[in-house]
């Protein structure tokens, strides 16, 4: 990897990183849990249109580990990283189709986001009583990935690197 990507990647999980510390600051009142902005995944729909695939991914990964390490624990890692893989699987092939808009996209991200989640805590939990909550999960994750997908777009579209 070049010196000047390697900085850019440097830059965005910085920057993902203090949008994560922001996130965390936000109460939110849900009685759901998991239920979040995704604030950082701004940053990732940039790096995926900007950088490609493999830089969102690196990214991507890189905060889940920063940030479990700095603001959580063990099973905030899994939650997040089940999670984030999910998410990137399905956004990085919707990219790749070329027929959904940044929004699309981050949409789709969000709603797989929350279904990773989702099967997490089944297993942890060792039950499917927590499918029950995933209409709730559904809904946030689309509001999530439509405010992200439109903030992410216009940042797409007015930064060239």
């Amino acid at each position: 990897m070049e010196t000047k990507r390697i900085a850019r990647l440097g830059l965005l999980t910085a920057l993902a990183l203090v949008l994560s510390w922001v996130e965390s600051l936000i109460p939110l009142s849900v009685s759901v849990p998991g239920v979040k902005m995704g604030l950082p995944n701004i940053v990732v729909v940039f790096a995926l249109y900007r950088l490609g695939p493999r830089e969102a991914w690196l990214l991507s990964l890189l905060r889940v580990v920063l940030v479990s390490a700095t603001f959580g624990n063990a099973f905030s890692f899994w939650y997040s990283l089940a999670g984030a893989v999910l998410s990137l699987l399905g956004m990085t092939t919707l990219r790749a189709w070329g027929r959904l808009s940044p929004l699309g996209v981050s949409v789709a991200g969000g709603v797989l986001h929350n279904l990773g989640q989702i099967l997490v805590a089944a297993l942890v939990l060792d039950s499917g009583a927590v499918l029950s909550w995933f209409p709730l999960l559904l809904l946030s994750g689309t509001i999530a990935g439509i405010c992200v997908g439109a903030a992410g777009a216009i940042v797409v579209r007015r930064i060239r690197l």
